[in-house]
């Protein structure tokens, strides 16, 4: 498993149907984002004034970076027209159609060492990533 710290920025569009799953179940064909994760996204999106109601953390993939493929990580005010959009407690995320095909199963973290602290993506469909940790293929 691949994992990649990330930072969080912002986004706008539309919503679309939702898909409620629990903290600790492990997902099948969906992601994952646990407790911890949980209480950074829903603490920095309170700082960045992102109602839960209506925004969310947008989960993406785009093309780039050493390995490929670079995980997209940012604050979005609604989802768009063909997000899967999953709920975590009080917290929403929004996974566009492509990026799905690449984070399906992936599972979301919290990470804080005494060197960094940020989100870290555990990916089983990364085969490998790169040294400086943004991209994977």
């Amino acid at each position: 498993m691949a994992s990649q710290f990330v930072k969080i920025g912002s986004e706008d569009e539309k919503p679309q149907d939702t898909v409620q799953a629990p903290v600790p179940a492990t997902p099948v064909s969906g992601i994952l984002v646990t407790a911890k994760a949980v209480a950074h996204i829903r603490t920095a999106m309170a700082k960045e004034g992102i109602s839960p109601e209506q925004g969310g953390l947008r989960l993406g993939v785009q093309g780039g970076g050493c390995s490929g493929l670079s995980y997209n990580i940012r604050f979005d005010t609604q989802p768009r027209e063909r997000d899967r959009i999953f709920q975590f407690e009080d917290v929403r995320v929004f996974v566009d159609p492509k990026s799905f095909i690449y984070l399906h199963g992936m599972t979301l973290d919290w990470q804080e060492t005494l060197m960094q602290q940020g989100f870290v993506f555990l990916n089983p469909n990364s085969h490998k990533s790169c040294g400086c940790g943004s991209s994977f293929s």
